[in-house]
């Protein structure tokens, strides 16, 4: 069977789009698409698949989100947690990262620091039942920095870095002895330009590999791209950046935290599944050239829906895990599989997924 290539992909697209512009291109954009349905790998069998099975990276990490933004709490306690563990262990999850240890004023463990701050308690100490939680199924778990919330309110990240002194020493103290602490999540989400992020993504990402004996690190910021301000909206970005202003611009900050930062998986809901490989293929050059991994935070959530946020159409999903794949990522995280994957989600739609999502892959 002939594996179909992400330059049978290109060559398919470039067909059909030259075929929107050219008439006389347009009957051989329908025989290429012709030619793409009528080969073997597309079995046109009732009721199954009709793409090849597999063909996208599959998910080996999660987002842990239980100091949320703008998704409901669930409300579970250590058994709902253990079971949906077992969930993400039977599609072959093996990294688990706590998206932030703390929002403004709700914190997931005991911060001798932050409560002296003014958070609030929590009832229970998330952190360490991550942990335990993640050695049980063999998982190894990375611990997502504290958030005030200043970030947002100013655009500028360099607030975070005075917390974050204190919150890193802190939970290294506590928690380092566990042999699933794995790493560190820098968790300010950011895009293109934003102020203070270099210094404080390599002020924060030295201090946490210093501390931990060089644990790795890893970043998730966004793509500036057409559909990065409709999670609050229905307009679409009219200043989207182009290919070429996020190559340049990401070059920048790539040059000045790779020393700091070994990974970078970027959000992969906020441009167009026809950009997907453009913008794919610009942030693995960037990663390579750097000597970071290039992985992709393939949103479980759908951006595209007036109400936000729900769980996202399978094939968006598997759109998005193709594109990388023919990127050559390292691997595919998600936000995040509790709320938008799992079978016990309070989204009767993401246990569908998750079912849809084990077919695609030939899972049991």
């Amino acid at each position: 069977m002939k594996e179909f290539t992400r330059r049978d992909f290109l060559k398919t697209t470039a067909a059909l789009g030259a075929a929107a512009i050219l008439p006389s291109e347009l009957a051989r954009g329908a025989e290429r698409v012709g030619e793409v349905l009528d080969s073997p790998m597309f079995k046109q069998t009732k009721g199954g698949l009709i793409v090849p099975a597999g063909a996208g990276l599959p998910i080996t990490g999660t987002f842990l989100d239980e100091i949320s933004h703008d998704i409901p709490h669930q409300n579970w306690g250590e058994k709902e947690w253990d079971a949906d563990f077992a969930n993400m262990k039977a599609i072959g999850i093996d990294t688990v990262i706590m998206i932030r240890s703390g929002y403004r004023k709700f914190i997931t463990y005991p911060s001798k620091y932050l409560l002296g701050k003014g958070c609030y308690m929590p009832s229970v100490d998330l952190v360490d039942m991550f942990l335990r939680l993640a050695q049980k199924y063999g998982m190894k778990f990375w611990f997502g920095l504290y958030d005030s919330g200043r970030y947002w309110d100013t655009g500028d990240l360099s607030w975070e870095i005075e917390d974050n002194k204190y919150v890193i020493d802190e939970v290294w103290q506590r928690y380092g002895h566990y042999e699933s602490f794995g790493g560190w999540y820098i968790s300010g989400e950011i895009s293109r330009k934003t102020k203070g992020a270099i210094n404080a993504f390599h002020a924060m990402g030295k201090q946490c590999k210093d501390v931990s004996g060089g644990l790795p690190t890893f970043i998730s910021p966004w793509i500036d791209g057409k559909k990065a301000i409709m999670g609050t909206t229905n307009s679409v970005n009219a200043n989207a950046v182009s290919v070429l202003e996020h190559e340049r611009e990401w070059n920048e900050i790539f040059d000045g935290i790779h020393d700091v930062v070994d990974a970078c998986a970027f959000q992969d809901g906020h441009i167009d599944y026809d950009e997907l490989d453009a913008f794919f293929e610009v942030n693995k050059k960037l990663a390579d050239r750097y000597g970071m991994k290039c992985w992709t935070n393939a949103e479980t959530f759908d951006r595209d829906m007036p109400i936000k946020f729900l769980p996202i159409k399978f094939d968006k999903l598997r759109m998005k895990l193709e594109a990388a794949k023919r990127a050559g990522y390292d691997k595919a995280i998600t936000f995040e599989f509790s709320h938008f994957l799992s079978p016990q989600s309070s989204y009767l739609q993401a246990g569908h997924l998750y079912n849809r999502y084990k077919e695609y892959f030939n899972m049991k």
